[in-house]
């Protein structure tokens, strides 16, 4: 009995280090099937094609990132993911940067997103789809740059011709404010009313 009782232990921590060992690489392929089927999801709509998926199917989550040109792009990556499994916990690390939109890309659904969001800020934008395209840049200009406060600016463009209003605490903010409008493609006129208001 004494030579069973060792042996028969040493079976035990085999077994046990044999089902650890396969419940790995079971999560491991779980993770790898949850992720292929949401990148197949996702696969539908060509512009969400570079979007990175990272699942734990043992928690049903997923998180996506990478970068869509609006924000509409980045709800529909949301939804396509949560599609495909019942109660998925989705992370949503997506950026959206619609200064990599071409003008010959945009498009009336692009800007009528604009418009609506641009209401929000209390920002106002004309008629065509030139100003939409152009207030789209100049927001994701000043937002991507760390010397001009975005959230605090608003931005009118109307026939191409830019308002910028609001506060800034310093005078090289307002001028950065200023020579990213002045610098974005289309734009004809800037009118720089910011206040320098410190604090």
């Amino acid at each position: 009995m004494r030579k069973l009782l060792p042996v028969a232990s040493i079976m035990g921590v085999l077994l046990l280090h044999g089902c650890s060992t396969d419940g790995t690489n079971s999560a491991a392929s779980s993770n790898a099937g949850m992720e292929q089927s949401i990148k197949t999801q996702l696969s539908s709509d060509p512009q969400l094609q570079g979007i990175a998926v990272d699942a734990r199917a043992d928690k049903n989550e997923v998180t996506l990132s990478g970068t869509v040109p609006t924000e509409d792009l980045r709800t529909k990556a949301v939804d396509l993911a949560k599609n495909g499994r019942p109660n998925l916990v989705v992370t949503d690390k997506i950026d959206v940067q619609p200064s990599q939109v071409a003008r010959t890309e945009y498009t009336d659904d692009m800007a009528r997103a604009a418009r609506e969001k641009a209401k929000e800020l209390g920002d106002k934008i004309g008629n065509s789809l030139d100003d939409a395209w152009i207030h789209t840049k100049i927001k994701a200009k000043l937002i991507d740059n760390p010397d001009t406060p975005a959230r605090k600016i608003n931005i009118d463009v109307i026939d191409q011709v830019v308002t910028l209003h609001g506060k800034v605490e310093t005078n090289a903010a307002k001028d950065e404010a200023e020579r990213t409008a002045k610098q974005t493609e289309g734009v004809k006129r800037v009118n720089n009313l910011l206040k320098v208001q410190a604090g």
